[in-house]
């Protein structure tokens, strides 16, 4: 098989850590290569497609555009920085030929960066150093590049790999240049070194145009009109319109299937074409049981293509029906066939996402790559018009050969104020962390120099942890953190949430007066007028153990104090406002979330007091 590379293609992907600009030198790229119209209203961050991307200002789907520049077509794949969602990375990796690694020109390489740069160098992708926003006040671009130069060493580049090119820009005015001052020439030329530089260092596709067609199937979309659509590269041959092919299943299973319709990306359109071409990345119609991961071949030699490995999950939680009392009232699907549908759909495109069915018909496992993983998942659920409720995240063990436990670590990196440098080193001990590294980042910070530490720690040890850290540092804190693998278990006992939670003692409509009564024994989660049921979370004690409040109680009226004044809510102090993200750190053991469209609750998974006063003392023996 002779292949040959394909010089008017390049396939590349833009990987960085959360927030160094990774999206924005995406909408530069595609505003400089004329994708849009000169009078065109384009929306900011035009890639962050998603409602949660844009609100939590990180990547969560992989999505590909293109541009065209000097007739050389560069397909653009715009990558999670974030290691929960692995499973878009290590897809994305398959797609491309080389990478532009972005970091920022003050903060450098940073930990999430590591996790992309490690799969994309293992993979023998070359990558292009992108030295973002080099017009701050701060940027220091020796150290970035000379720490970034460390990193490629550290993650075993090989010697073609660590002799990457490296260009400055500022993405916010779409300019570039290989040196690390821009001048009025620079922004002149707007782009147009980083094209060049693409076009000159990173390779096209080898292919072989004689080959019968192969296509690896990366990633799923779909449309109302034409069905589940396959995305993927061409690695083979050609595919037409209407033509004969063969579906490849991960397991090597082989069914007949007919294409509809085939199309290339120019850029954030799709353009159907009578055939599509080995090196590019095209979508097809007309296979609706198609899955991530298959190969579509020609049925005159249909062999496969090796299929996408992704790392196993580490982290699950139980996802049921509703059962609190208010079940149904806020939600469009609440039914356990509804959830069991959206579950198991979900994992046609969540190739790292894993489900089972639980011990009970209304109760299912869901196993992803971490908190913010599944947290996302089940925001977006709610979204759909889903209600349900989720237990709290457990870590999933292993067992070796010898018998012996396993569980999952985690790198954590973390940037905190050398004011709580104690109070961080104190968290982290109580909950297993062995210390790998510390040193100053020779950043200022408002509170004086930024310590940076590398622990290696349980992710057990995680869970729950960015609340509390969050509150000792008073915000201050910066945490990352990267699958390490799994190891024998952590001695010791791991330090919980050391406060008990306030409990609504029956149905009804908060007050006031209750609430009161409520707020002098700990912190709060809800305001007056709140409809409440028996075993509701409603707030956080200051002291270890649960307690039962009556927060419905409202105080006799009488000739000096009327009802009206019980209601005033400006008499009571702000509450704790808890996101979802919050009420997952939050639970204990025998505490669930309650999600809806429309409110997230905290509960009991017991809901009666006498009930649970039983189940303790069985508990206890």
């Amino acid at each position: 098989m002779a292949l040959i590379e394909r010089k008017d293609i390049r396939n590349i992907a833009i990987i960085a850590h959360v927030d160094h600009g990774k999206t924005t030198l995406v909408d530069g790229m595609l505003k400089q290569g004329h994708v849009f119209r000169t009078n065109q209203v384009v929306a900011e961050r035009v890639m962050d497609s998603n409602d949660l991307e844009r609100e939590r200002g990180i990547t969560i789907l992989a999505k590909n555009t293109s541009v065209t520049y000097h007739d050389i077509k560069i397909n653009i794949v715009d990558t999670p920085g974030h290691a929960d969602f692995g499973g878009e990375v290590e897809r994305v990796m398959n797609m491309v030929d080389g990478v532009l690694l972005l970091v920022d020109a003050v903060d450098g390489p940073m930990p999430q960066t590591r996790f992309v740069l490690r799969k994309a160098l293992e993979l023998g992708r070359k990558a292009i150093v992108v030295v973002n926003k080099i017009d701050r006040p701060t940027a220091r671009p020796n150290y970035v590049t000379n720490a970034t130069f460390d990193l490629f060493i550290e993650l075993g580049a090989s010697d073609a790999q660590a002799e990457f090119p490296i260009v400055y820009t500022n993405a916010i005015e779409g300019v570039a240049s290989l040196a690390p001052v821009l001048t009025e020439a620079d922004r002149e030329k707007g782009l147009n070194v980083l094209f060049d530089t693409v076009i000159s260092y990173l390779p096209g596709p080898m292919v072989d145009p004689d080959a019968t067609g192969q296509m690896l199937v990366t990633t799923l979309g779909y449309d109302d009109y034409k069905g589940r659509i396959a995305i993927g590269r061409m690695f083979a041959g050609k595919f037409s319109k209407y033509q004969e092919v063969v579906r490849i299943g991960t397991d090597g299973q082989q069914f007949k299937a007919k294409l509809a319709s085939v199309f290339t990306h120019v850029g954030l359109e799709r353009v159907e074409l009578p055939f599509v071409e080995a090196g590019d990345i095209v979508s097809v119609t007309g296979l609706p049981d198609i899955f991530i991961g298959e190969t579509i071949a020609d049925p005159s030699n249909p062999v496969g293509l090796p299929p996408i490995r992704v790392e196993e999950p580490t982290v699950r939680m139980t996802f049921g029906v509703n059962t609190s009392p208010f079940t149904g009232r806020e939600g469009t699907w609440s039914t356990s066939r509804k959830l069991r549908e959206r579950l198991y759909k979900e994992l046609e495109s969540n190739v790292s996402l894993k489900v089972e069915d639980g011990i009970s018909a209304d109760r299912f496992i869901v196993s992803g790559r971490g908190e913010l993983h599944l947290v996302v998942l089940i925001e977006t659920m709610r979204r759909e018009g889903y209600e349900f409720e989720v237990g709290k995240p457990e870590v999933i063990y292993h067992t070796d050969a010898q018998g012996h436990t396993l569980e999952p670590f985690e790198d954590l990196y973390v940037e905190v104020p050398e004011e709580y440098l104690g109070a961080m080193v104190e968290m982290l001990a109580q909950r297993a962390g062995q210390m790998q590294d510390m040193k100053h980042s020779g950043a200022q910070g408002s509170l004086g120099n930024i310590v940076t530490m590398h622990y290696k720690i349980p992710t057990r040890g995680l869970l729950g942890f960015r609340g509390a850290a969050l509150t000792a540092t008073r915000g201050t804190i910066v945490m990352n953190t990267l699958f390490s693998g799994y190891e024998p278990l952590a001695g010791g006992e791991i330090s919980k949430r050391d406060r008990g939670s306030l409990i609504a003692w029956e149905d009804g409509e908060a007050v006031t007066y209750g609430l009161r009564v409520a707020w002098e024994r700990g912190q709060l989660f809800i305001e007056a007028g709140t409809h409440v049921y028996e075993g509701m979370v409603i707030g956080e004690q200051a002291r270890p153990g649960d307690l039962e409040i009556n927060i419905c109680k409202t105080k006799m009226l009488s000739a000096v104090r009327t009802r009206a004044v019980d209601h005033d809510t400006s008499r009571l102090p702000p509450i704790r406002q808890m996101s979802l993200d919050d009420c997952i750190e939050f639970i204990n053991e025998d505490e669930m979330v309650e999600v809806t469209p429309e409110n997230i609750r905290l509960r009991k998974k017991i809901l009666r007091k006498d009930d649970r006063a039983k189940a303790n003392k069985a508990a206890k023996g």
